[in-house]
């Protein structure tokens, strides 16, 4: 079974904060009465500030599988994956957007990410660590490498005055009923996304997750937090909204009102605390090693009973170890503990070591769960600051003659553009923030060995279409065209070297970006006197001269091989930038040979080589 680590985290608050005072602004006031028993509930719960994905007009403004997408796009923006390579989505929420299809498909459609294994979570606060807690067994089976866990719930809407307009206590002159309003003043909207994969991340802190427990007491209660139900006298489900004639008579009796059993709701502190118990005694919890407690609690109300409680069972979390973003951020019910966990992430508290305890307990029919973290640190990136330095263009040595200085001044300006655009590339985007893997690094090796072998061969036969007018550059090329051969050789040796198949990089075809490049540089190499090609010598010996070093330090360190299984990349760095490669380059361009008209021929092939080149990364195993 794999180990699991959160890596990155993401949230969506939809709007501005909301305050206290401006709460009953945005819902709506019922029969235009202030409500009497506000401030009450907000003295309980102790919130200060939420959010809602409505306006002022009480027109929803998000959707809650658009706020989880945009938490999931978050997420993905602070690491090194992309929407593509994520293998599982699992979705938690309170009351999805439709009541059909299922919620994680609603969030797949729009979060972005491509063909995928999904599932959808619907409970109340704890369907986000049942959503945690799918993804987290899907990487810990080995299922997937990558995947996502989110939740988003969207409560105002059930909340605005214009809900309540024809139901029958309203219609009636009569208050909100009580175990709607307390959910009136309690309840806000938000989305959280985390990241789960097989191993940390390389470049900073990641949380471990150690364990997921949870706990149903269905068997013990009834339904406390619930709606679309009318309750009987003894507490059990009378009638559901869809055994009313219609929804609109379900809707006049208050039936699709979320509520809140005021007799039972109680019990969630007590069902929480004795859990915590259970798992201390067990071994699973030791109070004393906690740093960092999340507990989910709904108000503020509860905190004080939750502390009490612990403290008679000879147990005590230290008040600066309690971590919460109730409030400020408000009650999301199952996307507080993302949101939460994302805002400790961000925080700068955490250090490598720290043990995490999330506490998530639910009221909907009483679930407790609670999941343990540890704060680990990712393999170091190359020596502080070595890969995010500026760009900066090979030098050139010229002799001073205003068509070298032209020529060098385009070619540098082109250099800037190429390495901009290689930064961008998904796979090289890995290398520098430290998130590549063993299997990726091998396909790379995989991908560029067959530009490598063309590389000798075009080279070869620019030489063969170079005059003996020009026999030094003809000469030049042809000892370039053996050291590219060699090359070829140190780049199967070392993808053999990191567990590759033979046969498997012996065949290898050209992917779609390599097969252009393949053809521009054969065709170039074909014309008479080909010398427009040092633009393309100048792109890809520039990249052994500026990037491929650092490429392969990083390589090495972020999955900790040996020089043995880099040396192709750690090799170029010094031969292309000594006697080398890079030094026919610059005697080429200081020969006689080069005319204002040869050298716009070269700043042209220099910038098709580049493009091509980056297509050839970007198309990786698109044959």
């Amino acid at each position: 079974m794999n180990k699991v680590y959160i890596t990155a985290s993401g949230t969506f608050l939809p709007n501005a904060p909301v305050s206290n005072e401006e709460m009953e602004h945005m819902l709506g006031t019922i029969n235009g009465n202030p409500s009497r028993r506000k401030s009450v509930f907000l003295r309980k719960n102790g919130i200060k500030s939420r959010y809602y994905a409505i306006d002022k007009t009480q027109k929803t403004t998000h959707k809650a599988y658009e706020m989880a997408a945009s938490a999931i796009r978050n997420c993905l923006d602070q690491s090194g994956i992309s929407e593509k390579e994520i293998g599982f989505l699992s979705t938690g929420t309170t009351q999805s957007d439709l009541p059909v299809p299922g919620f994680a498909s609603m969030v797949h459609g729009e979060s972005g990410l491509g063909r995928c294994g999904i599932s959808s979570h619907q409970s109340v606060c704890a369907s986000g660590l049942m959503a945690v807690k799918s993804a987290f067994m899907q990487v810990q089976s080995g299922e997937t490498k990558n995947a996502i866990s989110c939740a988003a719930e969207l409560s105002s809407r059930m909340f605005k005055s214009d809900r309540f307009l024809h139901q029958a206590f309203v219609t009636e002159g009569a208050e909100i009923p009580l175990e709607t309003e307390f959910l009136r003043w309690m309840l806000s909207d938000g989305a959280g996304a985390l990241l789960l994969q097989d191993s940390p991340s390389p470049g900073g802190l990641s949380l471990e997750v150690e364990w997921i427990d949870l706990q149903s007491y269905a068997n013990t209660y009834e339904v406390c937090m619930y709606t679309g139900a009318r309750k009987a006298a003894d507490g059990s489900i009378a009638e559901t909204w869809l055994d009313c004639g219609s929804v609109s008579e379900a809707d006049r009796e208050g039936m699709i009102n979320l509520r809140q059993d005021m007799h039972l709701v109680e019990n969630i502190v007590k069902l929480g605390v004795d859990r915590f118990f259970e798992l201390t005694d067990s071994g699973r919890i030791d109070p004393k090693n906690i740093d960092w407690l999340l507990c989910h609690y709904s108000s503020h109300h509860f905190k004080p009973q939750i502390v009490d409680l612990l403290r008679k069972g000879g147990l005590e979390i230290e008040e600066e170890k309690w971590f919460t973003t109730l409030y400020d951020k408000g009650n999301m019910g199952s996307a507080s503990i993302f949101v939460t966990i994302d805002e400790l992430l961000r925080s700068g508290k955490l250090r490598e070591g720290q043990q995490i305890l999330c506490m998530v307990p639910e009221s909907g029919r009483f679930i407790t769960g609670f999941m343990a973290l540890k704060v680990v640190s990712g393999k170091p990136k190359v020596s502080s600051g070595e890969l995010q330095q500026a760009i900066k263009a090979p030098d050139i040595h010229i002799t001073g003659s205003p068509v070298q200085e032209w020529l060098v001044r385009q070619l540098t300006t082109t250099w800037f553009d190429f390495e901009r655009s290689l930064q961008e590339v998904p796979l090289v985007r890995k290398i520098y923030n430290g998130t590549l893997t063993l299997e990726e690094y091998q396909r790379l090796l995989v991908n560029l060995r067959q530009q490598v072998i063309d590389g000798s061969q075009w080279i070869a036969r620019a030489a063969s279409h170079v005059s003996m007018e020009h026999f030094p550059v003809r000469s030049s090329f042809i000892r370039h065209a053996s050291d590219e051969h060699r090359d070829y050789q140190l780049l199967e040796k070392n993808y053999l070297q990191c567990g590759g198949r033979e046969e498997d990089i012996l065949t290898g075809n050209k992917n779609i970006g390599s097969e252009a490049l393949s053809a521009f540089m054969f065709h170039r190499a074909s014309q008479p006197d080909p010398f427009d090609l040092l633009g393309g010598m100048f792109i890809i010996e520039g990249l052994g001269n500026r990037v491929a070093g650092k490429w392969g330090r990083a390589i090495q360190q972020q999955l900790q091989l040996n020089d043995d299984q880099v040396s192709f990349f750690i090799y170029h760095e010094s031969s292309d930038s000594n006697e080398n490669h890079f030094e026919r380059f610059e005697k080429a361009i200081q020969s006689d040979l080069l005319t204002k008209q040869i050298a716009e021929k070269i700043v042209k092939t220099a910038k098709v080589v580049a493009r091509l080149y980056t297509m050839q990364l970007e198309e990786i195993d698109h044959f």
